[in-house]
């Protein structure tokens, strides 16, 4: 299943978010990345195009999360908190999607996930206002 394109449903723990998304290469390059936000959130994602997710359900249930240079958009369930997806700051054209909110998925057996730099990230750089 893996590296293949793929379309994809997703839903929060709680199940009040759905969304769906097409996925360019599958679940291959799942990744984690090392930015102040993600390192504690842990969420693994894979790469969608932004163009393809669409919420489905429960858009009134979805709460936003961004800071610094507000470029990463993170979306989260009002109710459960589970983060579904999010644009990436690296490139506006793809979103990620939580790996472990994909209907079927089992995400262990797709450890060990790869860690990208997003503490250097230009797009995520230290403010003056606080840590990126």
């Amino acid at each position: 299943m893996s590296g293949a394109a793929m379309d994809i449903k997703a839903s929060c723990h709680c199940g009040a978010v759905e969304v769906t998304a097409h996925l360019p290469d599958g679940l291959e390059g799942a990744t984690r990345c090392t930015c102040s936000f993600c390192k504690r959130r842990q969420g693994a994602a894979v790469t969608a195009t932004t163009a393809s997710v669409r919420v489905t359900k429960g858009a009134e249930n979805l709460t936003r999360y961004t800071w610094g240079t507000h470029t990463a958009q993170h979306h989260f369930c009002k109710t459960c908190g589970i983060y579904v997806y999010h644009q990436r700051p690296s490139d506006p054209t793809q979103s990620g999607i939580n790996i472990g909110c994909i209907e079927g998925v089992r995400t262990w057996e797709h450890e060990p996930f790869e860690w990208v730099d997003g503490v250097n990230h230009p797009s995520d750089r230290k403010t003056a206002g606080g840590e990126d």
